[in-house]
């Protein structure tokens, strides 16, 4: 009995290993963009307690970086909560196909594998031939998470090293970031991202007339993606109908 139980932990131990090391290369990914999320978050204001309790409870890139840009145009807490919510809104589809692929377990495993669960952890998880284990892709999303938070504590640290010129203009930064995470998308998906891009900046050109930065930002992104979906349907429809 007791080597079964021996061989069981031993079993689930070489599987929380491999999701680890197969985390590896998702964790250098995120060493530079953690890093410069530091750096600009130390620029924006925020404290390195602020800073890294963000990327302890968020864990998300692009939120974070778009709570930053809010946090700098002076938006409340409500929109930045929002906004956050509608940014990841994809991560309720993907834990509800990996939860599919996985193997049965508890609640609370599912919670704690679901909070890591990133585009990248997603990706190589899904890449596994199901069930896929729990410790697996805990194991891959903790590779993810530690590189995520440490490497933002020391981008935040490494940025009072810049002279303050260079800090000031790291503002800059945040915008050129924004940008390359659209090119990849734009090569990928081609027109519908760059209309996406316009109806939205037109939405948010408008509703700012009205309300603030934070809540136009939000709603500009609802209604570019409802209209943009509407326009495809009817589109569709037509065709279907030819």
């Amino acid at each position: 009995m007791e080597s079964l139980t021996n061989s069981y932990e031993q079993k689930e131990t070489a599987t929380w290993k491999k999701g680890v090391l197969d985390g590896l290369p998702i964790a250098i990914g995120y060493m530079p963009v953690a890093l410069t999320f530091g750096l600009i978050a130390g620029a924006t204001g925020l404290t390195v307690m602020e800073a890294v309790l963000m990327s302890m409870v968020v864990f998300a890139g692009a939120s974070q970086y778009m709570a930053l840009s809010m946090i700098a145009l002076g938006s409340g807490a409500l929109e930045i909560i929002l906004a956050t919510f509608i940014v990841n809104f994809r991560h309720l589809l993907m834990s509800a196909s990996i939860h599919e692929r996985a193997e049965k377990s508890s609640k609370k495993i599912r919670a704690v594998y679901a909070f890591g669960l990133t585009d990248e952890v997603f990706a190589v998880a899904s890449s596994q031939e199901a069930p896929v284990r729990s410790g697996y892709i805990i194991g891959t999303g903790l590779a993810a998470y530690s590189s995520w938070v440490s490497f933002t504590a020391v981008g935040f640290f490494a940025g009072a090293f810049l002279p303050g010129l260079l800090q000031e203009s790291m503002a800059v930064a945040l915008y050129a970031l924004f940008i390359a995470l659209l090119v990849p998308s734009i090569k990928k998906e081609g027109k519908v991202v760059i209309m996406l891009a316009l109806l939205g900046g037109v939405f948010h050109t408008v509703f700012q007339l009205w309300m603030s930065t934070g809540w136009a930002i939000m709603l500009g992104t609802i209604a570019a993606v409802i209209l943009f979906e509407g326009i495809d349907r009817v589109v569709l429809k037509e065709v279907d109908e030819q």
